[in-house]
């Protein structure tokens, strides 16, 4: 999913890119993140993954499959925030041992009617809700997952507290936390050119206050999962090769959510000045360097 504004990539795709429309409606934007979560999901399903499941880590590996490997133990997983449903597909295709008995939970009916055509998705329990209310049984999961979604929740330590619940002693909890760009590359730029934009934008069309500040370091993360009775967090920050051809580069760049509800002509200035301004670090291949670091949180319950 996305994260606070100005800060790092969300992971939602180019389909915030040269529209006209809005993500939701203004006066709801500012007031109510998770509505805005919602309507631009709903508008711009698998985001995420067209922007990010291309990337790879340093032992080739994606964000999803590091994932898919940290609960690789588990027989009851729940993906929060589970979007188009590409690592639950991931986890429904385990070689040896029981089948998994998987769930899915995300704010978008869209998300979740993409996810329930993946293979081996068609027998997961893809619910729609909150996390702050989670609509599953106490200790009903022995390992919960998710995806640059966790960072963009409000109500951090009551999320912590509906985890704890329906995660069994011994379970595992483990997600991805956007941890900005890599630096020196074209995550770096598209920040630099991008955050004047951002804050010149009219108040009707800047976005919500997304998620809580304390969930993008080791320390703020265990401020809120320690009392809410997980051991400690196992913390690391992993960097992510998303380079590709320049297209490719701007629908990973673009899926900021702060783009989506400024005007097309603002949005165009700047893909223009961003794809004249890359095109001088591309490699002898044509392709742009770009990459992102990610912060992999694992803890026990």
């Amino acid at each position: 999913m996305a994260t606070n504004q100005e800060e790092t990539a969300t992971g939602r795709e180019e389909t915030a890119t040269g529209r006209e429309e809005t993500a939701t409606d203004p006066e709801e934007a500012a007031t109510d993140p998770e509505g805005f979560l919602r309507a631009f999901h709903d508008a711009h399903p698998a985001v995420t993954v067209q922007a990010m499941a291309h990337g790879r880590a340093e032992d080739g590996r994606s964000s999803y499959e590091i994932l898919r490997d940290r609960v690789s133990a588990c027989d009851r997983v729940l993906d929060l925030g589970c979007g188009d449903g590409l690592l639950l597909e991931l986890l429904a295709e385990r070689d040896g041992g029981p089948r998994r008995e998987l769930a899915g939970l995300d704010l978008s009916a869209e998300e979740l009617a993409l996810a329930s055509r993946r293979p081996g998705v068609d027998r997961a329990d893809l619910r729609r809700g909150r996390a702050q209310q989670l609509p599953f049984r106490d200790g009903q999961f022995d390992g919960c997952v998710s995806h640059m979604a966790l960072m963009l929740m409000g109500e951090a330590d009551r999320v912590a507290a509906e985890l704890a619940r329906v995660l069994q002693p011994g379970g595992t909890l483990a997600v991805v936390l956007g941890g900005g760009a890599a630096g020196g590359e074209a995550c770096e730029l598209f920040l630099r050119l991008a955050k004047p934009v951002f804050r010149a934008a009219p108040a009707q069309q800047r976005i919500p206050r997304l998620g809580d500040p304390r969930l993008r370091t080791r320390e703020g993360f265990d401020a809120v999962f320690r009392p809410a009775g997980f051991g400690p967090v196992e913390w690391e920050t992993v960097r992510v090769d998303l380079t590709g051809p320049p297209d490719r580069i701007w629908g990973t760049v673009s899926t900021f959510y702060d783009l989506g509800p400024l005007d097309a002509s603002v949005t165009a200035d700047l893909r223009a000045r961003f794809e004249a301004e890359s095109a001088a670090m591309a490699l002898p291949d044509g392709r742009i360097p770009c990459a992102m670091r990610m912060h992999v949180a694992t803890a026990v319950r």
